[in-house]
């Protein structure tokens, strides 16, 4: 019987490039979505073997409540992980909530094939790298909870707790909204909020709303 991959990530040009990647490697069949809505719907009715999800998706909850609710529903499908984001933080909730694998999109080309196999064998897939910086967070935990987030970060999070609109923080920063929205959902991601109210929540606990 043939394999199952279902593939989700927003970007057209990402799934044509896994496509092949996987097509070569011939590891099965692909089936696509865009964002969480449709990756549930295939999720149900395809039932596949193994999924590579990104977390940066358009729709409730995001590529982390997609997960979430997949291993809620059936915790023995693997997940893998497929992410701009190389901040071990990112990658530390994602295996909290279920994922089997992470690799970035910076990584080699046979790195998806490999972590596929790893993840369907029932084996975790991290590179060194990245295990290594996972070890070094164990081992020494943060006392502040937003030591994650950069410098910009936490310039946009304390003007989203003031209230501010993503294009009144644009405009007071001199970036684009589009940048002001990757980074409020990189936010969400590093600290666990699922709502812009969240943000403002944690902003406010945290003194850093004006």
């Amino acid at each position: 019987m043939t394999r199952s991959i279902l593939l989700v990530d927003d970007h057209p040009i990402v799934r044509a490039g896994c496509q092949r990647l996987l097509a070569e490697a011939a590891l099965g069949r692909v089936v696509e979505a865009a964002d969480v809505e449709s990756a549930l719907a295939l999720w149900r009715s395809e039932c596949p073997d193994v999924v590579v999800l990104d977390l940066n998706l358009p729709g409730e909850g995001g590529g982390m409540g997609l997960l979430r609710a997949m291993r809620a529903d059936r915790p023995e499908i693997p997940v893998l992980i497929f992410s701009m984001h190389e901040d071990p933080a990112i990658a530390a909730r994602a295996l909290k909530a279920g994922a089997k694998g992470y690799i970035t999109k910076n990584d080699a080309p046979e790195t998806l094939a490999t972590a596929l196999i790893n993840v369907l064998a029932g084996r975790i897939h991290l590179d060194h790298a990245l295990a290594r910086d996972l070890a070094l967070m164990s081992l020494a935990p943060p006392d502040d909870p937003l030591a994650v987030l950069t410098q910009r970060e936490r310039e946009i999070l304390a003007l989203v707790g003031g209230g501010l609109t993503a294009a009144a923080i644009a405009g007071k920063l001199g970036i684009s909204q589009k940048t002001v929205a990757n980074a409020c959902t990189q936010i969400k991601d590093k600290l666990g909020a699922d709502s812009t109210r969240a943000l403002i929540r944690i902003a406010i606990d945290h003194g850093l709303a004006a």
